[in-house]
C-alpha cells in the first residue's frame, strides 16, 4: 500500500531567479539556506512521488481556457519555459508517475470533484523553482496539481481544504507501494502588476502561519477567505499551502522560516507538517 510520507510548503517568485546573481549575500544566503532546509526535510522523507500544489502563471493555460483543478498524468513533464529559469534548471524533462496520477484522477472523479487532466504540461517557476533549489538527488516523479489561485474565480478555502484531503485519500486507497509527498508551492503576501506592486504584508504572513498553526478547519476557511479579501493578488497562492494542510490532516504545521523580502517582492514562507505519531 502506498504511504503518505510528508507534506510542505515553500514560496516561491520569478526575481529569486531572475535575480539571484544580484541579491545582496544575506538575502541570497537566507534563501539559498531556507531552500537547502527545505529540501533536506523532503529528502528525509524519502518520497518515491512528490505531488506539487502550484499554480500555472499563463504556461499552458490563459483566461480562455482556465480549468480550476488540472492533474498531470503525464509519464514525464517539460521543465520551466521562462528565460529567467531555463538556464539555472537542471531538468529539460521531469519524470511523472502516470499511474498513481491517474489513480488520484479516477479518485476525484469518483469522490464528487471534477479535476480536468493534462497528458503532457510544462512546469513554470511555480513548480521548478523550488526544485532547483532545494537541489533533491534524485528527483522523485512529480505528479502536478494545477490549483487556479491566480484568476477569480478561484476554489473556495474549504474546497481548498477538501482537495487536501482528497489527496490524503488517494494516497491511503492506492495498492503500490509508494512514498507519496506534497509540496504546496506559492505565496505568501505579494502583489504583481498592481498598483501596490513589491509591497509585502507582513503582519498578514504572520497571522495566516498563525491560523495554519493554530485555528481548526472552518475556522481557517472563513478567516482566510476575510483575509485575502483585499490582500494582494500574490497572496491567494496560499490557497495551495491550505491544499498541503488538509493532506497532513490539518496538524502539525511548522513554519520553520520566514522573511519579508521585498527585494524578491515576496513574503517568504517554508513550512513542514509534523505529523509522525
Amino acid at each position: 500500500m502506498a504511504e503518505f510520507v510528508g507534506s510542505f510548503a515553500a514560496s516561491h517568485g520569478p526575481l529569486i531567479a531572475r535575480d539571484w546573481d544580484k541579491l545582496t549575500p544575506r538575502v541570497r544566503d537566507w534563501l539559498g539556506g531556507s531552500f537547502a532546509e527545505l529540501g533536506r526535510r523532503v529528502a528525509a522523507s524519502r518520497p518515491d512521488v512528490l505531488v506539487i500544489v502550484a499554480p500555472d502563471h499563463w504556461t499552458n493555460f490563459f483566461i480562455d481556457n482556465l480549468p480550476t483543478v488540472c492533474v498531470g498524468i503525464g509519464a514525464e513533464h517539460d521543465g520551466p519555459p521562462e528565460p529567467f529559469l531555463k538556464p539555472r534548471f537542471p531538468h529539460r524533462k521531469l519524470p511523472g508517475d502516470g499511474r498513481f496520477a491517474r489513480h488520484l484522477l479516477r479518485t476525484a472523479l469518483t469522490s464528487g470533484f471534477d479535476p480536468a487532466l493534462s497528458h503532457h504540461l510544462a512546469l513554470d517557476h511555480g513548480f521548478c523553482l523550488p526544485l532547483w533549489l532545494m537541489k533533491l538527488d534524485p528527483l522523485p516523479a512529480i505528479v502536478p496539481f494545477v490549483l487556479n489561485s491566480l484568476e477569480d474565480p478561484m476554489p473556495s478555502f474549504a474546497r481548498c481544504l477538501d482537495w487536501g484531503r482528497l489527496i490524503a485519500k488517494a494516497v491511503a486507497s492506492y495498492p503500490e507501494e509508494v512514498r507519496v509527498a506534497v509540496l504546496g508551492s506559492g505565496g505568501l503576501s505579494h502583489s504583481i502588476g498592481e498598483p501596490t506592486m513589491g509591497e509585502v504584508e507582513e503582519d498578514l504572513d504572520r497571522d495566516c502561519l498563525r491560523l495554519l498553526r493554530e485555528a481548526p478547519d472552518a475556522s481557517l476557511a472563513s478567516s482566510l477567505e476575510e483575509k485575502l479579501r483585499n490582500a494582494g493578488n500574490g497572496g491567494h497562492e496560499i490557497r495551495n499551502w491550505v491544499v498541503a494542510h488538509a493532506a497532513a490532516g490539518s496538524r502539525g504545521f511548522d513554519a520553520f522560516a520566514y522573511a519579508a523580502l521585498p527585494e524578491v517582492f515576496v513574503g517568504c514562507g517554508f513550512a513542514e507538517w509534523k505529523t509522525a505519531s
